[in-house]
């Protein structure tokens, strides 16, 4: 367990990683309460939210933005495991802090938060979504940067106020779009869907009938709520994915290109490039 705590501008950031060969039980309480957002990056670890005798569970955490108030009864359990790997950057302020906060964004907390900043229990829960692309690339160079010193810290400051612009913008989104619960729920399955079978996903229409839904329902809300088409989408987690098993488990580049469905080693080297910047003989 990786477990990092800054300070900045009045804000609190939690940076917590965390993988195990077996299972792992990670839990934490704040010292005071707190009205925080936590974004869950790469990993997909289990969350348990402990308060009054109650248990709010959330089972597929990956790019899933959570705001909550919370006191020191709530209590935060991670249930990580082999498959289920955590990653979750954490920023957090006090009530008292609020008027404090650069940039408006004590506005903004008021203006899309308000059941956080008023709360009613000892845990109060605000919108969940799932991050943009942009959101979570953000939140990816949270945990692979290697700066030191004051030079981490100005990346970090610069990341954050990034990080809460593109989070009010989707905010600000939602409130202007009536939202349909039971076809978020669709979207949210067909997005599990893809991520369970990168290598020989459903074609559009075939994932549109096991979700319940037409191909043309599919692309828009898609595309509204993961801000790209869905085979973008399937395109950059199947790179995302090709990049850790060369990294970190030393795949060979075909390999890698075949575990996540390219069958054709020059197509995968030209969208690995188009992605990141660089050919996947340079990882």
């Amino acid at each position: 367990m990786n477990r990092e705590i800054i300070d900045i501008n009045d804000y609190t950031i939690l940076l917590e990683e965390a993988s195990t060969e077996n299972n792992l039980i990670d839990s934490c309480f704040f010292d005071e309460p707190v009205i925080a957002i936590a974004f869950y990056g790469a990993g997909d670890v289990g969350l348990n939210v402990k308060f009054d005798g109650k248990t709010k569970k959330f089972h597929h955490t990956k790019g899933m933005v959570l705001s909550f108030y919370a006191d020191n009864m709530v209590e935060f359990e991670h249930h990580v495991s082999k498959l289920k790997s955590l990653q979750c950057l954490v920023i957090a302020t006090t009530i008292r802090n609020i008027d404090k906060l650069p940039n408006g964004e004590g506005q903004f907390l008021e203006q899309f938060l308000y059941q956080l900043i008023h709360p009613k229990d000892h845990y109060v829960e605000g919108p969940v979504f799932n991050m943009s692309p942009e959101m979570f690339q953000l939140v990816e160079q949270f945990f692979s940067n290697t700066y030191e010193g004051e030079i981490k810290m100005m990346f970090y400051k610069s990341h954050i106020t990034a990080l809460l612009s593109h989070y009010f913008g989707q905010l600000a989104q939602q409130q202007n779009t009536k939202l349909d619960t039971s076809q978020i729920e669709k979207i949210n399955l067909a997005q599990e869907i893809l991520l369970s079978d990168l290598e020989s996903p459903p074609s559009l229409t075939e994932l549109a009938n096991r979700i319940g839904t037409n191909t043309n329902k599919l692309k828009i809300e898609f595309k509204a709520q993961f801000g790209v088409p869905v085979f973008k989408y399937l395109q950059n987690e199947r790179l995302k994915k090709a990049y850790s098993l060369i990294k970190n488990e030393q795949k060979t580049i075909q390999e890698a290109a075949w575990a996540v469905g390219y069958d054709s080693l020059g197509s995968f080297s030209n969208a690995f490039e188009k992605k990141f910047g660089y050919r996947p003989s340079q990882v």
